[in-house]
């Protein structure tokens, strides 16, 4: 499979009773590893977890800690971009110069970067001095 086909199966099982919107999410990590989320609503709204969250998390379990391209899914008239925390929870994990590739059901929509999502980034190297 590739990444569009998992993060398309990934939003085929996302649970959204509330909002009926379905995203998906793959991520390859550094050594070509996939990994997959998808969004999980909760009736307590802010207890969702994004697709995004999801597979970075994936990628943590199976001890991975690097994203080298980002996928994510769902269907809408616009490509929909990684919400404001998940494109910070992606810039720990990836260069700003991640690929992020946007998508719908009919295919690839647009394609960005991790640091154009998120110029000015909260980094590591904002806590040196914290642990000096």
């Amino acid at each position: 499979m590739d990444l569009y086909e998992i993060a398309r199966t990934a939003r085929d099982n996302a649970y959204a009773p509330y909002s009926g919107f379905k995203v998906g999410a793959a991520i390859r990590a550094s050594d070509g590893s996939l990994y997959a989320g998808c969004n999980v609503e909760n009736v307590a709204y802010p207890q969702g977890v994004c697709a995004e969250a999801g597979a970075i998390s994936a990628m943590c379990l199976a001890g991975r800690r690097e994203v080298a391209e980002v996928l994510v899914i769902a269907d809408s008239p616009e490509p929909v971009t990684p919400c404001g925390g998940c494109r910070q929870k992606l810039a720990e994990f990836a260069a700003p110069g991640t690929p992020v590739i946007l998508a719908d059901l009919a295919g690839v929509r647009a394609r960005t970067t991790v640091g154009a999502l998120l110029p000015g980034a909260f980094t590591r190297e904002h806590m040196t001095r914290a642990h000096a």
